[in-house]
């Protein structure tokens, strides 16, 4: 199973969609970990959305779908949807 999901840290005011065949919690302690890229050295980051899909590949295809977008509002309007 893999999950597609967004997170976001309210130090940066920002959201990070991304998508992995890991546990979900295992992959937040990773963001949250001291290192290098868009995640690292925040911290905080958590959770607030995310879809379960049976392939790597429908779970690619939807987040570079949500990435595509560039719309902030967008990715609030999912968030809020759920």
């Amino acid at each position: 199973m893999f999950t597609f999901y967004i997170l976001h840290s309210c130090l940066r005011d920002k959201y990070y969609v991304g998508y992995t065949a890991d546990m979900i919690s295992d992959r937040l302690r990773r963001h949250n970990s001291n290192h290098k890229g868009f995640t690292g050295g925040v911290g905080d980051w958590v959770l607030v959305y995310s879809e379960q899909y049976p392939t790597k590949e429908l779970a690619l295809s939807r987040e570079r779908e949500v990435k595509a977008w560039k719309s902030r509002k967008r990715i609030e309007l999912l968030i809020k949807s759920a």
